[in-house]
């Protein structure tokens, strides 16, 4: 069994199709759009085979945002190297993106850095 793929509301779809593509090398199918609903949608494919849904709607609502709010909290993204996670934090530091934590090593040995990305959704970055 495999999670086919984890999906996320944003207000501002183009902009958060734009990071993932930029910091993450995802490919982007055509955007989706359902007139009757107002829907509009884009997956994102990763080169593992990882999918991410950027969906946005005309009725959304805006929720509280905090660091510890239950639900999901993350989306973890492994770049396989010490020296890529201080690189790319290094670039969306430089890009404006607000460095939460790191790049450490943390108590159970992960390598991570951990950044506000867009519409302040937590992006780990491990190694």
């Amino acid at each position: 069994m495999k999670i086919e793929h984890v999906a996320m509301y944003v207000k501002d779809l183009e902009s958060a199709k734009t990071f993932f593509e930029t910091y993450f090398e995802a490919t982007s199918n055509d955007q989706y759009h359902n007139p009757k609903t107002g829907l509009r949608t884009y997956f994102l494919s990763f080169s593992d085979g990882a999918r991410l849904e950027l969906m946005t709607r005309p009725e959304m609502i805006e929720k509280e945002t905090a660091a510890f709010l239950t639900g999901y909290t993350h989306l973890a993204f492994s770049l396989g190297s010490k020296e890529a996670v201080d690189t790319i934090t290094a670039h969306l530091a430089a890009d404006g993106y607000q460095v939460l934590s790191g790049p450490r090593t943390t108590g159970d040995g992960y390598y991570e850095s951990c950044i506000l990305g867009p519409e302040e959704n937590q992006i780990e970055i491990t190694a």
